[in-house]
């Protein structure tokens, strides 16, 4: 009986099939439009509030380190990412490459963490949005009432309106295809890459030395955890990972990339490396502006402009962080939608949700992801869980990197030699392993509870349906 589980559990799809099954999906997505799609996901409204609170909280003026220690390992695993969407460039990315290269079971569970990611970001940012877009309403006369500003049993609330619309909007827009959603995207991210450069060069008009000094505050431990030294570094690298993840949304839509072997590298490494130098500069123009210990608040980017004489500008900044929001959003809606698209595909959710409509879009599994996230987000406090979306990507993270050694034995064979490698195998795959175990490690007990405990409820999933409706069990 075991060993007849073992074997289901391991049991691989033919890759071929997965190009057979994908191949009705439309490939429109250039460079460009994953590179947008990324910054877009990446930089969202973290890159207005996280540098600020990692500053004050643990790290000090040092924050651009633990921007530049997290780049790194997200870097590390964006190399296997690259190479294996340029070698499998199917829907659902991790969940997808995992079942080609160690089994259907592994599979399952690397998706089933990804999906915690989508489900969860999308509603948080939903919830995000319609936390700075009241007060826009607010500023010009438009108030809502309570009861439609929060959720369910907060603050006098029924429903999040804001939170549900822009929810609904964002599907509506995917629905209509991916090409026109990316072309919304790009010129979004344009603005929103804009807003942040301004904000560098003005805030950098006020930066002083004696802000930055000392660079590395002295180690202490506080109830929020370590401050300053390198654990408080090293907190604010677990802190901060979350920012850096959106490069697996990219991954989702590779079935639907122009020539993806060339494609995907540059859409997945361009967006880090373009994240990367946002985040540090945003780090470092904030902690030298304003001294660290005044910068955990909800709003640092528009607080630092208002302090350095830039009301005005501050503003414009702020109003175009709520687009920031919208992009994130739309990118990580894709994304969720392909993977539960490839779920369906492969009978390991119900089959409806991998059929695809006379426009050869999923749109099934793109109502289902709405509805769910529309629910959570509008009518559920769930800041909590929001913990829940690092450990569960760390977690697809290291299989990811780990697969890159089952993949390379089969280039050539029955998988294609990618256009792009990772470099530096066999060591880089391990190190992105190890790496992503460590900020795993990093993360509070609570948010090992919650991956935990999702875990528990996909085997349940896997075990009582998925394994006894797979499209495998017909072969």
């Amino acid at each position: 009986m075991y060993m007849s589980l073992w074997k289901t559990m391991t049991r691989r799809e033919d890759p071929s099939v997965y190009q057979d099954k994908d191949g009705h999906l439309k490939r429109t997505l250039t460079t460009k439009d994953f590179i947008g799609l990324g910054v877009g996901t990446i930089v969202s409204t973290s890159i207005f509030t996280l540098p600020g609170e990692i500053a004050a909280v643990h790290a000090g003026p040092a924050v651009a380190l633990s921007f530049l220690l997290a780049a790194v390992v997200a870097g590390l695993v964006a190399f296997a990412y690259a190479e294996m969407s340029a070698a499998m460039p199917f829907a659902g990315s991790a969940y997808s490459w995992i079942n080609v290269v160690f089994g259907e079971f592994f599979g399952w569970v690397a998706g089933w963490a990804l999906l915690a990611e989508y489900i969860i970001a999308v509603a948080f940012v939903g919830s995000g949005f319609s936390g700075n877009f009241r007060p826009l309403l607010a500023s010009w006369g438009l108030k809502l009432p309570a009861a439609l500003s929060n959720p369910m049993g907060t603050n006098g609330g029924i429903v999040d309106l804001c939170s549900a619309l822009v929810i609904l909007f964002v599907a509506a827009l995917v629905a209509r295809g991916v090409s026109g959603a990316a072309k919304v995207e790009n010129i979004m991210v344009a603005l929103k890459v804009l807003a942040i450069l301004t904000f560098v060069f003005v805030a950098a008009t006020a930066v002083k030395a004696s802000n930055l000094t000392p660079f590395i505050p002295e180690y202490k431990m506080t109830p929020n955890g370590a401050f300053g030294g390198w654990q408080g570094i090293y907190a604010g690298v677990s802190g901060i990972f979350l920012s850096y993840i959106g490069f697996d949304s990219i991954a989702a839509n590779s079935a639907e990339a122009k020539n993806p072997g060339k494609t995907m590298p540059r859409g997945i490494l361009g967006s880090l490396a373009i994240a990367v130098v946002l985040f540090v500069a945003v780090s470092l123009v904030m902690v030298g502006a304003v001294h660290y210990t005044h910068l955990n608040t909800s709003e640092p980017v528009g607080m630092v402009l208002r302090m350095a004489g830039h009301p005005v500008i501050a503003a414009v900044v702020q109003a175009i962080a709520v687009i920031g929001m919208f992009t994130a959003l739309l990118g990580m809606t894709l994304a969720g939608s392909r993977l539960i698209y490839s779920f369906g595909r492969d009978g390991l959710l119900p089959k409806f949700l991998g059929k695809l409509d006379k426009h050869e879009n999923p749109t099934n599994s793109l109502v289902t992801l709405t509805i769910v996230t529309v629910v959570i987000g509008a009518f559920f406090p769930f800041a909590f869980l929001a913990q829940l979306v690092s450990a569960g990507t760390l977690i697809a993270f290291m299989f990811v990197s780990l697969g890159i050694y089952g993949l390379r034995k089969r280039e050539g064979k029955d998988i294609p030699v990618p256009d792009f490698k990772m470099p530096f195998y066999p060591v880089m795959p391990a190190l992105a392993f190890v790496a992503s175990l460590v900020v795993f490690w990093g993360l509070g007990v609570d948010a090992k509870l919650y991956a935990l405990a999702w875990f528990v409820l996909g085997l349940l999933i896997y075990l009582f349906y998925g394994k006894n409706h797979s499209y495998l069990n017909d072969k």
